[in-house]
């Protein structure tokens, strides 16, 4: 039985690409937000959800992490790591002189800023709800529109590729996650990630929680907060660790640490994607 998998949609943004990727097999279901993908992976509409987590350029994504946060049932089960190129893309027969409006989502225009301000100047930068809605405003206006978007967009919607890769930073990779009602078995190559807050704020309590980490051992991948959005001044403290939480070094030490703070949520542990090709650039702002 061919499963189901909810992606950001719609057709022709980057999330699909990812989801594709992940398992092009699959039956992929587009949803407007990241939160309906979350619900339709935690009322069974479908087994697996794939969303952005983090951008190379761009940092975290809050919705993502939120949902994490406080949605119970739900997982990571995997990631996907994807370079992301950025393309500019017009209505066939449209000049570069011409264009005076261009669409995207609102992180491709601040990631291809460099670009705009060398070659378009003076054209209008209008915010999309994604790549893929972008490109299909751009192909509704006049001539004198563009749209930055992914190369499949381009295809669903018959546009003309005018520059690639167009992005400021060659290297600009997103890591996507897989949603699901539990996470992956280890494989001997795992990612743990998890969020912990604490009932008092005092001098050294995050001190004492990495120190649990390091002393067995633990290489800590990432660390970053967010807002306790009932009570100012007051975070949660995200991290992702190296290795599967099955492991006895790592299970006693996320039992301490659960010990330590009054909100604790293992987000899951699942196998790490290792990028092969990180190359990007090479071609950029060339004509197809």
């Amino acid at each position: 039985m061919t499963r189901r998998i909810a992606y950001l949609g719609p057709p022709g943004t980057f999330t699909e690409e990812a989801a594709l990727l992940y398992d092009s097999q699959a039956e992929l279901v587009a949803f407007p937000s990241i939160s309906q993908v979350a619900l339709a992976v935690v009322g069974k509409q479908v087994e697996e959800g794939v969303v952005p987590i983090e951008n190379s350029i761009g940092g975290s994504v809050p919705e993502t992490l939120d949902l994490l946060i406080h949605q119970p049932r739900l997982f990571i089960q995997n990631e996907i790591s994807m370079p992301i190129h950025l393309y500019l893309l017009v209505k066939p027969g449209t000049e570069r002189d011409s264009i005076h409006t261009i669409f995207s989502h609102p992180q491709p225009l601040a990631q291809a800023q460099r670009f705009l301000d060398r070659y378009f100047p003076q054209a209008r930068r209008l915010a999309a709800p994604s790549t893929s809605a972008a490109v299909e405003q751009m192909m509704q206006d006049s001539q004198g529109a563009a749209a930055i978007g992914t190369r499949r967009a381009a295809r669903l919607c018959h546009a003309k590729v005018l520059a690639r890769r167009i992005q400021d930073y060659p290297v600009n990779v997103t890591r996507f996650v897989v949603l699901a009602k539990a996470d992956h078995a280890a494989t001997g190559d795992d990612r743990t990630s998890l969020c912990f807050s604490f009932a008092d704020d005092r001098p050294g309590i995050l001190v004492a929680v990495l120190q649990e980490l390091a002393s067995r051992g633990i290489n800590l991948i990432k660390i970053e907060s967010r807002p306790v959005k009932k009570t100012p001044g007051r975070y949660y403290f995200l991290l992702d660790l190296e290795g599967h939480r099955q492991e006895p070094r790592i299970a006693e030490a996320l039992a301490r640490v659960k010990a330590m703070t009054i909100l604790f949520k293992l987000f899951g542990s699942y196998p790490r994607h290792r990028l092969e090709d990180r190359q990007g650039g090479a071609d950029a702002h060339s004509e197809d």
